[in-house]
């Protein structure tokens, strides 16, 4: 029979599942490692205003994600007021509304923004142009000069943007170039003459991000949509540099006011900020929670079922653990994956009191077993009573625990009571029919690989990539299904070999 199909089909689940777990480290940026930091940002605004004693409405501009940026949290402080959040192509805002307000009025608005290389905005379709506004003499002429020189010298709408700047703020600057700002202010002058030259081209807010720094306001940034690769390009309006700094959280990305208030006079934003590390899987935990795509995972769920599922995605690393002894190592155990559920029961336990707990409770076990043997009952009346028997066993022992002040002695109810009393009769037959020789030797090998099972199982590195990454259970099944193929010698069964090495001269 062809072996093509199997080798299909392990294959098909390698790659899915190395596609999988590799998707959700670079789409997400879930770590690979459990103790990874990540940089946060807490950034509050504070909007100030004086009231006309009546109706106010405050519009306020709201950051999104952005390159390098991603929004973790956000809370609002504003008693009384009405909010609404919007959003449309030009980005977020808030809406605050009031029927009557008199005085000095605050609101507060702060967001927590994950420091995210990888992010990068959403896509951003280009704006129309604005129709320019006729310019009164001689400032027509002066704008035609100025647009002159500066296309002369560039070859693309980013170096004529920079030329353009460097005219009106640079050394280059020109007598059209005084002229023009005697009137307008640099940035919305530069945007009006990218306008002028069929440039789409808009001015944003951003702010420079600085631990500790109180009392910041918004800088004005320049935005011009590139025609050859579809983009925005980000230019400093003071020096014509392009890029964006790491530090530049752009608060207003879509060339709207920064802050509308009606109903009141004397309004203005200021902003405080800090910074702190904290760990990557908590810091990316708001963000898998909203997306859709997870939204059918397990990160969906409440936190008690995922702590549930945690325990859960671990039992096929400890079922990988026993394929690998068993079929490569040739272990001999009692009951297939007893083991992985012993190991489950020692991860709630600690491993020396499960160890403890576990060769008390199957000793008295057999001890009583072994009564029970010669009275000669059907096995379901008998495997029933060693059931009753393991469940008192345990109860007397965690009561003991506790009069004695072993608080740890009390976790042993985590014990699967049914695997325990099938092992228990399992054993006693064992013993029966082969000696106590091959109890020790199953009933030892069960214990090393439950403990061995137990610890690849405990490991933090492991616990965090099973929940984190599903993809690695479909790699677990390749590897099982693999392992599943081996049919040749397995390493304890090479030692009835050694005679014949004995015999030979040299050897």
């Amino acid at each position: 029979m062809s072996r093509l199909p199997f080798y299909l089909i392990v294959g098909f689940l390698l790659i899915v599942g190395s596609a999988m777990t590799a998707h959700r480290h670079l789409q997400f940026e879930i770590p690979w490692l459990p103790g990874e930091q990540r940089q946060v940002w807490e950034v509050e605004a504070m909007i100030a205003y004086d009231a006309d004693d009546g109706p106010v409405s405050v519009d306020f501009a709201l950051p999104s994600h952005q390159q390098g940026f991603r929004v973790l949290t956000e809370n609002t402080a504003s008693s009384g007021y009405g909010l609404a959040y919007q959003a449309d192509e030009y980005g977020r805002r808030a809406n605050w509304t009031v029927r009557e307000a008199s005085g000095e009025q605050q609101l507060y608005y702060s967001v927590q923004m994950l420091v995210a290389p990888e992010s990068q905005p959403g896509v951003q379709t280009p704006p129309k142009l604005s129709a320019t506004t006729p310019w009164e003499r001689p400032y027509d002429t002066a704008a035609n000069q100025v647009i002159e020189r500066a296309w002369s010298r560039s070859a693309n709408n980013a170096t004529f943007a920079r030329e353009l700047i460097r005219d009106i703020n640079g050394e280059q600057q020109g007598e059209n170039a005084r002229l023009l700002l005697t009137q307008f202010d640099s940035t919305e002058l530069i945007v009006r003459l990218l306008h002028q030259a069929d440039v789409k081209a808009r001015a944003v807010s951003g702010l420079i991000l600085k631990d500790g720094r109180r009392r910041q306001t918004l800088s004005s940034w320049l935005q011009v949509f590139s025609q050859d690769d579809q983009q925005w390009w980000l230019f400093n309006p003071a020096t014509g540099e392009r890029g964006k700094p790491e530090n530049l959280l752009l608060w207003e990305a879509g060339g709207q006011a920064v802050l509308e208030v009606e109903g009141a006079s004397d309004s203005g934003v200021t902003f405080s900020m800090l910074t702190h590390a904290q760990p990557a899987a908590a810091a990316v935990r708001n963000h898998l929670s909203e997306d859709s795509l997870l939204n059918f995972s397990i990160h969906s769920l409440p936190l008690e079922e995922q702590a549930l599922f945690q325990t859960i995605l671990l039992i096929p690393i400890g079922a990988l653990v026993v394929v690998l002894l068993r079929v490569l190592v040739g272990v001999k155990t009692s009951g297939t994956f007893m083991p992985v559920l012993i190991a489950l029961a020692f991860i709630q336990t600690s491993l020396m009191t499960g160890l403890l707990g576990f060769l008390l409770i199957v000793a008295v076990g057999l001890v009583i077993r072994n009564y029970l043997s010669y009275l000669n009952l059907l096995l379901v009346a008998r495997v029933s009573a060693v059931i009753i028997t393991v469940i008192a066993i345990i109860s007397i022992f965690s009561v003991i625990a506790y009069r004695m002040g072993l608080n740890a002695g009390l976790t042993i109810t985590f014990f699967p009571m049914i695997i325990l009393a099938w092992t228990i009769e399992r054993m006693s037959i064992l013993w029966e029919e082969e000696g106590p020789k091959e109890v020790l030797i199953q009933g030892g090998g069960s214990l090393m690989t439950a403990v061995i099972v137990y610890l690849a199982m405990n490991n933090p590195v492991v616990r965090h990539i099973t929940f984190n990454f599903l993809g690695v259970q479909l790699i677990l099944m390749a590897l099982i299904l693999l392992l599943g193929n081996y049919t040749g010698y397995r390493l304890l069964e090479l030692r009835r070999f050694k005679p014949i090495t004995d015999d030979e001269p040299g050897v």
